[in-house]
């Protein structure tokens, strides 16, 4: 019966003579295991970053816009041509499957003014509906009111962005811009919610949608808006809700079998999705040429073994000649592989936290470190050990010990 014991305290016994050597050994251990630990975190959190931003702007949101107006053969731009109204909208909100909220919209951007400080932003027309569909929360003041909307009130809400470009460090709330040539009085201001790519969520500034259409952007016919925001229910019911769309808008605007949509319809769903499956990609193929290093670490284990083995012939011949079994001496260097390994392993899991904490702070990227891929890769390496440390041990195991004893 094998002492592992005793075949332990001497395979360790055995490193520690060659400490230089088993050092450089583990070298490639600790950089495969660092190098995977880092990857992993910058994919797991640029995961992270993209459902947050995802999130940010609203989930399960379908957006109708107004078809495309055509001048002298040339396209003018989706919802150039205006075809949407309030009513599509209350259509919408009643006859949808799975539809929770519904927020038509008019936009455009428009010069600002306060005092002697200008900005060019985006105005949007909008309802409170709009607000909770996209995660918006007033961080100072209030928001619209129902009367702000019946009236058409002169009244609105600034992001962050603008709030800072107008007002720098003065509050906002109960001050007066001019949008054109009209005069709003800021009511409230927006909680940050940052970029998504180049654009910025927080520069723009929302108006009531009545104020909009009658004081502001004017109206090709009553009621007219250039897009429809819908929220669905769930991810499953929003298909669901984009068939039954189309199917209301089709027949409100009086469209035959052949004729084309004088709308478009996007589903955020479909479009977060991509985005999620292209990051999980990215990620795995990080971690794929990550774990390349350990493989090659791997090698570098066998490569050093084989020449332990070179080197530690008569001591395998004397252990032999004394009563070690075969077994015990591959057990011996599969074990010392196996050290190696781990001992690599847990150098390099520490080696790799601190990178991509470090990277995280200088250069500012989403880090993600959580236990499942630090296991992984320790595992990983012990099992790099043992898978390239066999063959050495089987080839040690092999030599005959009165050959062993005579070599030189």
């Amino acid at each position: 019966m094998i002492d592992f014991k005793s075949t332990l305290k001497i395979a360790i016994g055995s490193l520690k003579v060659n400490k230089m050597r088993s050092a450089l050994t583990s070298l490639g251990i600790i950089i495969g295991v660092s190098a995977v630990i880092v990857m992993l975190a910058i994919g797991s959190g640029a995961n992270k970053q993209v459902q947050s931003n995802m999130e940010s702007m609203g989930s399960n949101i379908l957006t109708i816009r107004s078809a495309t107006a055509k001048s002298g053969g040339v396209s003018m731009g989706m919802g150039s041509k205006p075809t949407l109204s309030v009513k599509d909208a209350d259509a919408i909100k009643k006859n949808a499957r799975g539809i929770s909220c519904v927020a038509p919209l008019m936009s455009s951007s428009r010069q600002v003014m306060f005092g002697n400080q200008n900005w060019q932003t985006t105005i949007y027309g909008i309802t409170n509906q709009y607000l909770y569909i996209k995660n918006y929360e007033i961080k100072d003041g209030h928001s619209f009111t129902r009367d702000d909307n019946n009236n058409a009130a002169k009244v609105a809400i600034i992001g962050s962005s603008v709030e800072r470009e107008l007002f720098g460090d003065i509050n906002s709330v109960g001050k007066t811009i001019r949008v054109g040539n009209v005069p709003f009085k800021v009511i409230g201001t927006l909680v940050s919610k940052g970029t998504v790519g180049p654009m910025d969520q927080d520069d723009l500034i929302f108006i009531p949608l009545t104020t909009a259409q009658r004081k502001v952007f004017g109206t090709d016919f009553p009621g007219s808006v250039n897009q429809i925001i819908a929220q669905a229910e769930s991810l499953e019911s929003s298909a669901i809700a984009q068939k039954d769309i189309e199917e209301i808008l089709r027949t409100r605007h009086n469209l035959g079998k052949t004729q084309e949509n004088d709308f478009e319809i996007r589903n955020s769903a479909e479009f977060q999705e991509k985005m999620k499956s292209t990051v999980r990609t990215f990620a795995i193929l990080l971690a794929s040429i990550a774990s390349v290093s350990l493989v090659v670490g791997g090698i570098g284990i066998m490569n050093i073994m084989l020449v332990s083995v070179t080197e530690r012939t008569k001591e395998i011949g004397i252990r032999m000649a004394i009563g070690a079994r075969a077994s015990d001496i591959r057990l011996q260097f599969l074990i010392e592989a196996l050290v190696l390994s781990l001992i690599g392993g847990l150098i390099g899991v520490a080696v790799g936290i601190i990178i991509a904490l470090t990277v995280g702070l200088l250069f500012g990227t989403a880090i993600e470190i959580t236990l499942s891929p630090i296991l992984l890769s320790f595992c990983f390496s012990g099992l790099v050990g043992i898978g390239f440390g066999y063959y050495p041990a089987y080839k040690a195991s092999l030599l005959n010990p009165i050959d062993a004893l005579r070599y030189e």
